[in-house]
């Protein structure tokens, strides 16, 4: 299995893709909590409320979209995080058992490019906020940024959680008093709270956004839960993460659905929370953009280390890596330059066409969430050989034609429903005016092909395996800790 023996950098996590020991195990339960609350609860995905709004829905059927798509997609994302604990492992390693040892390029692929992808958007909004408040220019900005999101994710695990805390206690004081603000000040327009002034299409594209946004966190979530001890249940991992998850994101949304409600065709993140922030106070603004920028900050170090995680097993299906702190570092500064060009070489047309791409990229990991946690909970129920993970030619094979076909075909199937912006629209979704019913359609039949695929595996024999390896699992691993 692969391992590390590299002497340790103090401070510096060292694990990346490789297993964490029982010995290791430090993490604390409740830490997920803010880490998850932290990771939705910043202006990025305030963006993604505005949907119904801006396709002119009224703003109660707005929030009601949002509060449930954010319930459904949420419950997905939440179940991977007890993944974590059980198997120590990061979260896209993992699909090499349905996936392949080679086959599971396919999702990293979509991983990566939206790990990379997502952090032009949060480095451009955090420098245009540090260019409104402090100014400076903002593609200055946008490489200091990306210079502290990349130390933070470098040092790892450890620091990201610390910062996450800090950060969900300052939050709820900043943008609790915001939240206040925009409620008691800002004036909305006619019919906004009107129930009767329902509409299927704006409802169901808000709806869909935010459940995919949501789902798309899957790709994250055992990363930030592998550190934690193998006894923790599967019901309060869910729960933690959940709840906190959930919170953040309804929040932020939210917000989003109530500015650009009142911004209307003038909107525009940085300035509206600009201009509603100086409502509650003059230069309170400038507080809650500044506030809103060590948000974005963390996120892009989330989006560094998840990449680095990605790119390392990837790299490692073709050659093995030892995962090092030099390689996390490579892999780190990697992902850190490709979404430093992309921002520095943004444009507004790229940036509208690029959302677009992005939420098209969305849709790739609702096929896979439902694989990957039908495997976990259904198929193999939690059972997995982890050395054979990292063995090109373990039983879990170089190509896992169970979870490459159901992919696929749930990919395949959502097709016709997709209404992606001005990207793509298929022929059922332009039927339906726009309506977007994917998410409703590439779960189930992406999830129940994989089972009904996978019921020839025997499941008993590789328990007997990963029971065979465990002894030398921890012993390997603990014999290449630092000292």
């Amino acid at each position: 299995m692969t391992t590390t023996s590299e002497p340790r950098v103090s401070g510096l996590e060292i694990r990346s893709i490789d297993y964490v020991p029982l010995s290791e195990r430090h993490g604390k339960l409740w830490h997920l909590g803010p880490l998850w609350f932290m990771s939705n609860a910043q202006i990025a995905t305030l963006a993604v409320g505005l949907i119904s709004i801006t396709e002119g829905g009224n703003l109660i059927w707005s929030l009601i979209a949002i509060v449930a798509g954010t319930l459904l997609g949420t419950f997905f994302m939440a179940f991977h995080s007890a993944q974590g604990p059980q198997l120590g492992l990061p979260q896209m390693i993992q699909s090499r058992p349905q996936f392949g040892y080679v086959g599971a390029l396919l999702v990293w692929l979509f991983a990566y490019v939206q790990y990379a992808g997502f952090n032009v958007f949060n480095t451009i909004l955090a420098g245009e906020a540090l260019h409104t408040t402090v100014h400076g220019g903002t593609k200055m900005w946008v490489a200091v940024v990306t210079v502290v999101g990349f130390v933070i994710a470098l040092v790892g695990y450890d620091v990201i959680h610390k910062a996450e805390q800090f950060l969900t206690y300052t939050f709820l004081v900043v943008f609790g008093i915001f939240t206040v603000g925009v409620l008691a000040t800002l004036h909305y327009p006619a019919g906004s709270f009107d129930l009767g002034g329902f509409s299927w299409t704006p409802f169901l594209a808000q709806f869909g956004v935010v459940a995919g946004y949501q789902i798309s966190w899957a790709i994250y979530v055992s990363d930030y839960s592998r550190y934690l001890p193998p006894d923790v249940t599967v019901r309060k991992t869910f729960y933690w993460t959940y709840f906190g998850s959930a919170l953040g994101g309804v929040w932020l949304m939210t917000l989003g659905a109530l500015l650009a409600a009142w911004a209307g065709k003038d909107f525009d993140t940085i300035r509206s929370i600009n201009a509603a922030g100086d409502k509650v106070f003059s230069g309170f603004g400038a507080i809650v953009l500044l506030f809103a920028t060590l948000g974005l900050v963390s996120v892009t170090a989330l989006n560094m280390y998840g990449g680095s995680l990605t790119l390392i097993s990837a790299i490692d299906s073709f050659k093995k890596v030892q995962p090092t702190v030099s390689v996390r570092a490579l892999t780190i500064g990697l992902t850190a330059v490709l979404s430093l060009v992309g921002a520095m070489a943004a444009t507004a047309d790229f940036l509208t066409n690029f959302n677009n791409f992005l939420l098209l990229v969305l849709y790739l990991f609702i096929p896979w969430t439902a694989v990957n946690l039908m495997d976990y909970y259904v198929v193999r129920r939690g059972h997995y050989a982890i050395a054979e993970i990292f063995n090109p030619h373990g039983m879990y094979g170089r190509w896992g034609w169970h979870g490459i076909i159901s992919y696929l075909v749930g990919f395949g199937v959502m097709v016709p429903f997709f209404s992606v912006g001005t990207l793509y629209v298929g022929p059922i979704a332009h039927a339906m005016d726009g309506a977007d019913l994917s998410l409703f359609v590439g779960l189930p039949v992406a999830g129940l092909l994989y089972w009904w695929l996978s019921r020839s595996i025997d499941v008993a024999a590789e328990i007997r395996v990963a029971e065979a390896e465990a002894e030398g699992l921890e012993q390997a691993a603990n014999e290449h800790r630092e000292p």
